[in-house]
């Protein structure tokens, strides 16, 4: 299983695949306002290549539960510098988190791989300048918008609604010219959904590979986890993150989006090791 990402073609079959964090935003639920000045957002990226992170998501934009939007000239103006001055230090796959086509446009042409959507590239245009690109994109599944998802998500059959979705999209890609390489799917974890279904689809990542293609599991820090451990502190330790990136492994996802990519590298190497001794 491979993922083309412009410049390069990734096989992510094994799955371990790390996504390493940059939020350059003065409001992430997580981190904001830490790495929001250049020579911070560059040198944290660098410490997360160095750590394993094969790709690089730059983020402008919080998408915290009731996170207000942020305006596109807003979002350019923060996260192109990264990009342009990151693509001059780094050969990594670099990823925007954006739903702007024009935040895509603007760093599409700096250099970027990869478009990491929340809203499944429902802006106008947004899929045809991925398709003509031909980066990578990285399709999202959310019950409603950052300012309400949390308020009350409600569904029938969690995974057979997001696989649905899944097929949607990918038959709205095609038709928009991407490639079937181009496309990964990311279930939202923590995007309009209650525990229960978090943990519903997490534990079932091997049936979310709608046409074949690779799924990313973005849970770093979420809710989710200080929700089951009975604090939002130990939710954020990076223990709680890589105990948990190592279950959606298990359980099919093949990229994995975190902020603490040390933690859930030395975890991912530990259990590959022990994989191929399985009977």
């Amino acid at each position: 299983m491979n993922w083309l990402v412009r410049r390069h073609e990734l096989n992510v079959e094994r799955g371990g695949v790390l996504m390493g964090i940059v939020n350059v935003t003065p409001d992430s639920f997580s981190d904001g306002g830490r790495f929001y000045a250049l020579e911070e957002a560059l040198g944290h990226a660098e410490e997360l290549e160095r750590q394993g992170a094969v790709i690089l998501d730059i983020g402008g934009e919080s998408t915290r539960p009731g996170a207000a939007e942020v305006s596109a000239d807003e979002e350019v103006a923060r996260v192109l510098p990264v990009v342009r001055e990151l693509r001059k230090r780094s050969e990594a796959v670099i990823s925007v988190d954006t739903r702007h086509a024009a935040v895509a446009a603007a760093v599409l042409e700096a250099g970027a791989d990869v478009i990491n959507d929340i809203s499944g590239l429902s802006d106008p245009g947004m899929a045809e300048l991925c398709a003509q690109a031909r980066c990578g994109v990285v399709v999202m599944h959310m019950q409603g918008r950052p300012e309400t998802m949390q308020d009350a998500p409600a569904y029938g059959d969690v995974l057979e609604e997001v696989s649905r979705y899944f097929e949607e999209r990918y038959d709205f890609l095609l038709e928009k010219g991407l490639l079937p390489e181009q496309v990964c799917w990311d279930p939202g974890i923590g995007f309009g959904k209650t525990l229960d279904h978090n943990l519903t689809l997490l534990s079932n990542m091997d049936q979310l590979h709608v046409a074949g293609r690779p799924v990313l599991l973005g849970l770093s820090r979420k809710r989710m986890l200080g929700a089951i451990l009975g604090g939002t502190d130990a939710g954020r330790e990076p223990l709680s993150t890589a105990v948990m990136t190592v279950w959606g492994h298990l359980h099919g996802a093949q990229i994995h989006r975190v902020h603490d990519v040390e933690e859930s590298a030395r975890a991912l190497r530990l259990i590959q090791a022990a994989e191929p001794f399985v009977r």
